[in-house]
C-alpha cells in the first residue's frame, strides 16, 4: 500500500436546520430548476468572468472518487477561439448527421429541429469545456491513475448547471462526437479527455423551448 493518509479534523461547517426551514429550502430549490430549460439561441450579452469563476468554484466542490477531482474547466470568451470551436464541432456534426448516426437517433432528435449547424457556439459569451482526467502527477512526478473519472465529472457538471442557473444563466449541454478537437484547441494534454462542451449566457429576444413535460415523481422513482 502507498500514498499517505491525509489529515484529519473535527467537521465544523454542518448546519442543522429545522425541519420548516428545510422544506423552505427544498421547495425553493426546486422551483428555481423548474425554471430552468435547455436553450439553443444565446444573445450576445456579456456575463462577467468573476459569475463563471464563482461558479466553478461551486463545481469544484462535487464529490469525487477518492477525493481525486479528475476535471479540468477551459472557459473560452475570446470570439477567435469561439469560432474555432464551432468550426471543429461543426464538421463532426455534418459526419454524425451525413454518416454516424442512426435513423433511430435522428427520429429521436428530429422534433427539436437540430441539425450540424451551431451558431450558438459564437453568439453566447462564455464557451466551457469540462474535461475528464484519466491521470494526474504525485508531487515526485509519477504517474496517479484517477478512478470513476466518467462519474466525478457528470456530478461536478451537474453542480455547475445548477449554479450558473442560480445566478441567472442559461446553458446548453453540447456533445460533438469525438471531441478530440477540443484537445487542440485549448491546449489540453492527452491524459484529458473532453467531456462536455456547455454553453452559457443569456437566452435571446423571443426565443421559445420545446412544450415537454419533465417525468412525474412515480416514473422516475421506486420506494422500497
Amino acid at each position: 500500500m502507498t500514498g499517505s493518509k491525509p489529515a484529519f479534523r473535527p467537521y465544523h461547517e454542518y448546519v442543522e436546520l429545522p425541519p420548516d426551514e428545510m422544506r423552505a429550502r427544498v421547495a425553493e430549490f426546486h422551483e428555481m430548476l423548474a425554471r430552468r430549460r435547455t436553450i439553443r439561441d444565446f444573445s450576445d450579452r456579456p456575463v462577467p468572468r468573476e459569475l463563471i469563476e464563482q461558479c466553478l468554484r461551486t463545481a469544484g466542490l462535487a464529490p469525487s472518487g477518492a477525493n481525486q477531482q479528475p476535471w479540468h474547466f477551459a472557459c473560452v470568451n475570446d470570439p477567435e477561439v469561439k469560432r474555432k470551436i464551432r468550426a471543429g464541432a461543426e464538421e463532426e456534426e455534418r459526419e454524425f448527421y451525413e454518416n454516424r448516426a442512426p435513423d433511430e437517433w435522428l427520429e429521436a432528435l428530429f422534433p427539436f429541429g437540430t441539425d450540424a449547424n451551431k451558431p450558438f457556439l459564437e453568439t453566447a459569451p462564455w464557451l466551457i469545456t469540462i474535461f475528464g482526467q484519466t491521470y494526474g502527477t504525485r508531487p515526485d512526478g509519477t504517474r496517479q491513475k484517477h478512478y470513476y473519472v466518467s462519474e466525478s465529472v457528470a456530478i461536478a457538471a451537474g453542480f455547475l448547471i445548477a449554479a450558473l442557473t442560480n445566478a441567472g444563466l442559461c446553458t446548453l449541454t453540447h456533445t460533438p462526437s469525438p471531441m478530440k478537437f477540443l484537445n487542440q484547441i485549448l491546449e489540453r494534454p492527452g491524459s484529458e479527455r473532453a467531456m462536455l462542451l456547455l454553453v452559457v449566457g443569456y437566452p435571446a429576444d423571443g426565443i421559445e423551448v420545446p412544450d415537454i413535460p419533465r417525468k412525474s415523481l412515480d416514473q422516475i422513482s421506486t420506494w422500497h
